[in-house]
């Protein structure tokens, strides 16, 4: 196991060395100037020069990679001109709440495509599987913007049920003490019952955007190898002997349907990572997509690069864990492994 550990790490070495390359010189290419951003409307060509120079923009593009890689071999990810903030530091404290919200919309997800999927691959060309292939189709047309801002008009201006979209708390809870950075982990922890209801209410919509966005592949997935298996000789040899409808479908069938679906769901939650910027900007919600997306249009550098790093190193480690998941699945990858 150590081995496979080491294995696939030693392997993710010269992706993210390419990820850094292909940041640090996209960044570059931006239109944009950050010292003019920094320095303001109303500074001074002398100004902005001075800030250019603090800022080390002013030397050769090779001489601005080496300080950038001497500074990432110390585990520094340099200052945000908008924050004042180590990137270090505001990943840190965004992280945990993009990972709730992440988490919970592919929760959601998983939990309703894998229901619809095994529903309708056990009634094929029924309504039923119709009708999961309508929602899922509706899902997956839909970007995650307009269902966000749908919900929001529905769910908090129309009918008045959901809080307002601001952010991962009402102005009248206080954030619970910090364990985990997640909010209804840390709430439940703390026994504090009324700032987990709060902090759930401000959940559900942003977490049922992502989660019906994410629906179809996993529904489609899942019924796809559920029919395979269905078809296959020791389901048939199964229901021939006897065993019930029940053990046969959850016991063996899924079992076996599962490795891809697995898989589906490792990049379903890659998808998540990168769809939740802009449902992060509906609901106002503090993670590192909306952090990005402000250290973009600022041109400031080092939030972008710290942020694409660090989905690199997410994908990397999501990646990993799905290996490892597929030997719990399935004994016969760890010997053929």
């Amino acid at each position: 196991m150590l081995g496979l550990v080491a294995q696939r790490l030693a392997a993710a070495l010269p992706t993210l060395a390419g990820v850094v390359v292909v940041t640090f010189l996209l960044t570059r290419a931006l239109p944009g100037d950050p010292a003019a951003y920094f320095a303001g409307p109303a500074a001074t060509r002398e100004a902005v020069e001075e800030i250019r120079r603090t800022l080390g923009l002013d030397q050769p593009l090779w001489l601005q990679f080496l300080d950038y890689l001497g500074d990432l071999a110390r585990g520094d990810l340099g200052i945000s001109i908008t924050t004042g903030q180590p990137v270090l530091a505001d990943l840190a404290q965004r992280l945990p709440a993009s990972a709730e919200l992440t988490l919970l919309g592919l929760a959601i997800a998983a939990n309703f495509g894998v229901t619809m999927g095994v529903v309708a691959a056990l009634r094929p060309g029924s309504w039923v599987d119709h009708l999961c292939r309508m929602i899922a189709t509706a899902g997956v047309s839909l970007p995650t913007f307009f269902t966000g801002l749908l919900f929001v008009y529905v769910f908090y201006y129309v009918l008045g049920w959901a809080p307002a979209p601001l952010g991962r708390l009402d102005a009248f809870s206080s954030p619970p003490p910090h364990v985990t950075g997640f909010y209804l982990i840390d709430s439940a922890l703390a026994g504090d019952g009324e700032t987990f209801a709060a902090a759930a209410a401000q959940l559900a919509l942003p977490a049922l955007t992502l989660g019906i966005f994410a629906l179809a592949p996993i529904a489609r997935m899942t019924r796809g190898a559920m029919l395979a298996v269905m078809s296959s000789d020791f389901i048939r040899a199964a229901r021939a002997s006897g065993l019930a409808r029940r053990t046969l479908v959850l016991r063996y069938a899924l079992r076996n349907a599962l490795l891809p679906v697995v898989t589906t769901l490792g990049m379903v939650l890659s998808f998540l990572l990168g769809a939740n910027v802009l449902v992060e900007k509906v609901f106002a919600w503090p993670g590192i997509g909306s952090y990005a997306v402000e250290a973009l249009i600022a041109s400031d550098y080092a939030p972008v690069q710290g942020f694409v790093l660090t989905m690199g190193v997410l994908y990397v480690t999501l990646n990993l864990l799905i290996d490892l998941a597929y030997q719990a699945i399935d004994p016969r990858v760890r010997i053929e492994a």
